[in-house]
This record gives C-alpha cells, structure tokens and sequence, in this order.
C-alpha cells in the first residue's frame, strides 16, 4: 500500500486545524456513502456520478422495486468503486419511509471483508 492522505467526508478540520482525515476503511466507508445519497446530477463537473438512494424513499414498496433499487446500487457501485471495493451481496430493505441498505464487499487494498450499513429517511 502507498502512502497516501484519505480526507474526511464530510469536509472539516482536525485539532490542529488541518484538514482532517480518516483511516483507510472509514474513508472508503464515507466514499460508498457519498456515491449512495448523491443524486445524478447534482456534482457539476460529474453529471452522471451517484445513486439517488433517497429518491426511492417516498416510492412505490414492493419486492420488484426493492429488486430495482439494487440492482440500481450495484451499477453505481461496479462504475465508480470497482477498483477500491467488490461487493459481495447487497440488500436494500424498505420499512414505511425508511430504505436500509447493507452491502458486504471486500476492500481490495486490504484483503478484509467488510460489511456496513446505510439507512435513510425518517426513523421512529
């Protein structure tokens, strides 16, 4: 692995007033993160980066739209973190206004499988 500087998402400083960074897994964490709630169209210079995930949340429920949502996910994810990260399984679950997403992946750099958890809209 090559030195390297994985910046803190979102954007901030330390307690030096630097700007702040993460450890390797937390960064890639916030990377898969952003790419989820980014809707297309909304970074100027990259048009066509991003999920939406929360454009699903007020949609139709069913287990055909579940299907979609995921595949959708996966596409996103194959495009733009196929280098960092391979997805081993991913489920999205929608409970009322909530969609939670869980995707296992291995993390290249490191040989570790991880699993982490996503969930958006309202909570009770």
């Amino acid at each position: 692995m090559t030195d390297r500087v994985d910046i803190a998402y979102p954007y901030g400083f330390d307690n030096r007033g630097r700007t702040a960074s993460a450890d390797y897994p937390a960064h890639v964490h916030q990377m898969i993160e952003q790419l989820l709630l980014t809707l297309p169209g909304e970074r100027v210079n990259r048009p066509d980066f991003g999920a939406g995930l929360e454009r699903h949340l007020f949609g139709p429920n069913s287990p055909e739209i579940a299907a979609a949502v995921e595949l959708s996910l996966q596409t996103a994810l194959a495009r733009w973190l196929a280098e960092v990260i391979e997805v081993r399984t991913l489920r999205v679950i929608s409970e009322g206004a909530t969609l939670k997403v869980r995707i296992d992946y291995l993390l290249r750099d490191l040989g570790e499988t991880r699993t982490e958890d996503f969930e958006v809209g309202s909570t009770p």
